[in-house]
């Protein structure tokens, strides 16, 4: 048999145990180029800047009018 706990742990113990588990909602800035959201310290997936440089040119979908 696997061994098993002494004690029967108590609910605050177990709870704040998982208090490091909650997840966090991801911040989010505003593109100073285009204007649409994207995950700081990354290229903006919609125009392809970062930091007022242009690193790659995104392609026009065909459905965007």
């Amino acid at each position: 048999m696997p061994p098993l706990p002494k004690r029967k742990l108590s609910k605050g113990r177990r709870d704040r145990r998982r208090s490091h588990l909650a997840l966090t909602a991801q911040n989010l800035k505003e593109c100073p180029n285009c204007h649409n959201l994207y995950v700081p310290h990354h290229v903006c997936p919609h125009c392809g800047y970062y930091n007022g440089t242009e690193v790659f040119a995104v392609k026009k979908s065909k459905k965007a009018k």
